[in-house]
């Protein structure tokens, strides 16, 4: 199914809501009642929030962060979740690694029952506290560990999903157990989970807008020092609300699109 933006954009409803609460807050400020003119003041009120003393900056460095935590968080997502994921598929089938099922097991109920916040703020604050280190790394290495647990568990359930018999054909080759997980079922669950896969990077980015509680400028934390620096925190707030949405819109019209293609595979 295509994406139709002149239908089904869901940027109608918040523009929409953006609009009304613009009207609202113009018309209860003095300048509104004093001249009438709302657009001017409209315009006047942005003008001051952002571009003035190009405070708009803030919200390019804090997208610029946000987007490079995103995708290399993902990456390391990936690459321990799909380490998680075959460890306990391997010890699910065969009866073996035993002690890394274990690890991997904790490692889950972990993550997964605490807020990643708390992560964030352990690892930064506690792991690295003695170490001098940038703070995209740390927010890197909490959000990637963070994802990893859930797409282990996505991985993990696109590996049951491939038919047995791809297992027993491999074995009946002569392929070793590890060299038939990496040549043949991988491939075939990676394709099964993309979308989902995808989907995952679509959390992770709205995710990070907690990157500010260490002092990170992410994307809202720039749409916050702009507010502490001009008293206005409706603008601020609402542009970031809607750059987050359309980088998410963008992003699942590609997912859409990719779904698509995958279906018809």
């Amino acid at each position: 199914m295509s994406f139709d933006f002149s239908k089904k954009s869901a940027l109608r409803p918040l523009i929409l809501v953006l609009a009304v609460f613009l009207f609202i807050s113009v018309a209860a400020s003095p300048a509104a009642a004093a001249d009438g003119n709302f657009i001017d003041t409209i315009v006047d009120k942005v003008y001051e929030t952002l571009i003035e003393d190009d405070r708009y900056q803030y919200l390019i460095t804090g997208l610029q962060n946000t987007l490079i935590i995103t995708f290399f968080s993902l990456i390391l997502g990936l690459v321990l979740g799909a380490l998680i994921a075959v460890v306990r598929t391997v010890h699910d089938m065969k009866g073996k690694l035993k002690l890394l099922n274990l690890i991997a097991r904790g490692y889950l109920t972990v993550i997964r029952g605490t807020p990643v916040l708390i992560q964030l703020l352990i690892i930064y604050f506690v792991i690295f506290a003695s170490v001098d280190i940038a703070m995209v790394p740390v927010a890197i290495v909490a959000f990637g560990m963070n994802s990893a647990a859930y797409i282990a568990e996505i991985i993990r359930a696109g590996i049951n999903a491939v038919p047995k018999g791809q297992f027993e054909a491999g074995s009946s080759l002569g392929l070793p157990f590890a060299i038939t997980m990496i040549t043949i079922i991988l491939p075939q669950a990676i394709k099964n989970i993309l979308p989902a896969l995808c989907n995952e990077g679509i959390v992770l980015l709205k995710e990070t807008s907690v990157s500010g509680y260490i002092g990170l400028t992410d994307l809202t934390r720039g749409g916050d020092i702009i507010r502490s620096l001009t008293y206005e925190a409706f603008i601020p707030y609402i542009v970031v609300a809607l750059i987050y949405l359309t980088v998410v819109v963008i992003l699942t019209y590609f997912v859409k699109k990719l779904e698509v293609k995958l279906n018809a595979s």
